[in-house]
């Protein structure tokens, strides 16, 4: 039976709402759908070692959950403060399962790049995967009032850290494993209030499109997944400007935000196996908006 996707998932008004960053899914109205109830797995990596950075809310989680039921080990990194939504995840990955690591820390920090990676493949007792989600997202309506702190947080955030964790993770990495990079819609359709993250995700797109051809002699692929407006923590925590909340989403063709749950499927494909001549590509997950 086919579902409609104009209302297969929320598509009414979002209430307003705000929460100091980095927030949490769990206090979010409405939560997220990250596929608790109804993604089902079909040992797509089975036997597979995925480390998932913010893997803690929303298309991380809903990853996390993904790669367990799909038989994967899952170490995933999230800030201390997110500590409640990750102890939340685990549940998922042990319930599928799977064993799973948490890794608390802060991406800005090359150490702790190293340290994650090393922890995650020690305590997984190997790596096969890299799912590089997290991200930070500021609005900023006028670049005067843009600080130069912000900038570099998001750019170490969003960028130095997938060139940190991947020169940590690539003594393990072995053929056939697969970084799974995540730019947005706004690298393609940048937003003006959204100067600094729309241009880091530029460079993710530029980024794992180089990677992807340094890589490929090892065997190891490299794509990136572009979503659209998705209903995820940062667009209450400043993400969007407050007057945005209630119609989030509802420009798309598709007339309402995306659910994490929506972008799982694709993490799942590109770090599969079944992905095997897939690499150097960006896969849109929009609602309609276009990414070429």
């Amino acid at each position: 039976m086919c579902e409609n996707p104009l209302d297969k998932y929320y598509n009414k008004d979002y209430p307003i709402q705000y929460q100091k960053e980095p927030g949490l899914e769990s206090a979010m109205n409405p939560t997220p759908d990250a596929g608790e109830r109804d993604y089902q797995g079909t040992n797509q990596l089975k036997n597979k070692k995925a480390l998932i950075t913010g893997g803690d809310s929303g298309i991380g989680r809903a990853t996390a959950i993904a790669f367990a039921r799909e038989g994967a080990d899952v170490a995933i990194n999230y800030l201390p403060e997110e500590q409640s939504d990750a102890e939340d995840v685990q549940k998922y990955i042990e319930d599928a399962g799977q064993k799973s690591v948490l890794i608390p820390g802060d991406l800005k920090s090359e150490d702790f790049n190293k340290q994650l990676v090393e922890t995650a493949y020690n305590q997984l007792g190997g790596l096969d995967v890299l799912a590089l989600i997290a991200g930070k997202q500021q609005a900023e309506e006028d670049i005067t009032n843009l600080s130069t702190t912000q900038i570099f947080e998001t750019f170490e955030t969003n960028v130095y850290s997938i060139f940190w964790t991947t020169k940590a993770a690539l003594k393990y990495l072995k053929p056939g494993a697969s970084i799974i990079t995540t730019t947005s819609i706004q690298a393609y359709q940048p937003s003006p209030f959204l100067l600094d993250y729309a241009t880091t995700k530029g460079a993710i797109l530029t980024l794992t499109k180089a990677l992807s051809g340094q890589l490929a002699k090892q065997g190891i692929r490299v794509n990136t997944v572009a979503p659209g407006p998705i209903w995820t923590p940062l667009q209450v925590t400043g993400a969007q400007p407050q007057k945005n909340i209630p119609h989030f989403g509802q420009k798309a063709p598709l007339k309402r935000a995306g659910q994490p749950v929506e972008l799982a499927p694709v993490y799942v494909f590109l770090a599969s196996d079944k992905a095997s001549y897939v690499t150097g590509q960006s896969y849109g997950v929009t609602g309609g908006d276009f990414t070429n």
